[in-house]
């Protein structure tokens, strides 16, 4: 069952991989003065509508004027999830006074142990700008869909504790909510700041 459980996992990433990279219409990274993928004009990833960690219900108008990344994953996450918060925190360092037109959103695709006590612990922990995004299981399937995020939890043998599985990157919006950019997992935080100045001196 394990393997079975490993391969199905690793199939749903990688149809998730070729759907962002390959199916959703992204531009040419050769002809893109950016480093990470230019999926401007996709038809995904419109919108949300979840709760942020301090009780406001939030939607993407919400940050009209702000660059916006926007990242999956929960707090119980062995390595993808601080390891890229702990980046983009680094990014925003790099752009200096300019990080200020930049926002974080960290949404959970955990809710059932994510609490907002949890995510206000958390998130502002690598930023305090950063904030933190919640929903019921309905909510969180919702979004997830809409921006072409994979997840499945798993429970660990032996234990009553589990594990979330979850397809990893980073989307960028402009200030005027159009998805812009797609940051795989990994992604350089000079290479992240970079793009995110030049967004920033694109779209005034």
């Amino acid at each position: 069952m394990n393997a079975f459980l490993s391969s199905w996992r690793a199939v749903a990433f990688l149809l998730c991989a070729v759907m962002v990279f390959f199916g959703c219409g992204g531009s040419d990274p050769g002809a893109s003065a950016f480093k990470a993928t230019d999926i401007t004009g996709v038809g995904f990833g419109r919108d949300f509508d979840l709760t942020d960690h301090n009780g406001r219900r939030r939607t993407l108008a919400d940050f009209r004027g702000r660059l916006v990344v926007i990242f999956f994953g929960y707090t119980n996450c062995p390595d993808a999830c601080p390891t890229t918060l702990a980046d983009l925190s680094l990014a925003l360092k790099k752009l200096g006074s300019d990080a200020a037109s930049v926002q974080v959103l960290f949404i959970t695709i955990d809710p059932e142990r994510d609490t907002p006590q949890l995510l206000v612990q958390y998130v502002p922990a690598f930023n305090p700008s950063f904030l933190g995004l919640y929903g019921d299981a309905e909510e969180t399937t919702k979004v997830a869909k809409e921006f072409k995020v994979v997840y499945a939890k798993y429970h660990v043998s032996g234990s009553d504790s589990y594990v979330v599985d979850h397809s990893t990157g980073s989307y960028v919006f402009d200030q005027h909510g159009k998805l812009r950019l797609y940051l795989p997992q990994g992604f350089p935080p000079d290479a992240i700041a970079h793009d995110l100045g030049l967004l920033l001196k694109s779209v005034g």
